[in-house]
């Protein structure tokens, strides 16, 4: 059955039925919940804007873009927005669909948390990473009518989506803090440990091995 919130429909194709499905399986009612306001949220600013997107592939984006979060999916040195792309990537390919539509959806998912560039490049890229914005620290927030806000957190409840988002992504970046220098993931780490600093990127230049 088709659900429509404030306008925009879940994608119920067998492959957006499907990727729900694989997430479900690994993320808590946290983390799916979030995904799938991520998505109502980013199609609802694509309408607003006019923009021509793939509402599947922006729906897939989206539910895999925090994937990279949870233990089955965690490697040690892969950034957890890679490890999401990555599978969001192996489960299209495995479902037949083309490079260019995979390699799309990786570069949404890997580009989610990155700052200043994602709001330029296509529109699955740029929404998906307009959806976390409002929904993780508010960014837009009043673009959206308190309806359409009140539409997708009913639907798709936050509970205590501030503390316990902070806890899991916490819990990632201290499992690898190498892989968060440079990413606004390091914050995590920072707020957990104040006493504990990142190097520092002038150090590093001064200190390469080249004469000048």
């Amino acid at each position: 059955m088709t659900i429509a919130i404030s306008g925009v429909k879940i994608p119920d194709s067998k492959i957006a039925r499907e990727a729900a499905e694989l997430v479900r399986q690994y993320e808590n009612d946290m983390l799916f919940n979030h995904s799938v306001r991520v998505f109502v949220f980013g199609a609802i600013k694509g309408h607003r804007q006019n923009l021509k997107f793939d509402s599947e592939l922006l729906y897939i984006a989206a539910l895999f873009h925090d994937l990279g979060l949870v233990d089955h999916y965690h490697t040690q040195t892969k950034r957890f927005e890679v490890d999401g792309a990555d599978a969001a990537r192996e489960f299209l390919r495995g479902h037949g669909i083309d490079e260019p539509k995979a390699d799309l959806v990786w570069e949404a998912i890997a580009l989610h948390t990155t700052p200043g560039i994602p709001q330029y490049m296509r529109p699955e890229i740029a929404l998906t990473n307009a959806g976390v914005l409002v929904d993780v620290v508010g960014i837009g927030y009043d673009e959206y009518s308190p309806e359409q806000r009140d539409q997708v957190t009913t639907a798709f409840p936050r509970g205590d989506f501030k503390n316990e988002f902070l806890q899991v992504q916490t819990c990632s970046a201290l499992k690898k803090p190498q892989t968060t220098f440079g990413t606004v993931n390091f914050d995590y780490i920072e707020d957990h440990d104040p006493t504990f600093h990142k190097p520092n990127a002038c150090t590093r230049i001064r200190n390469t091995p080249w004469r000048s």
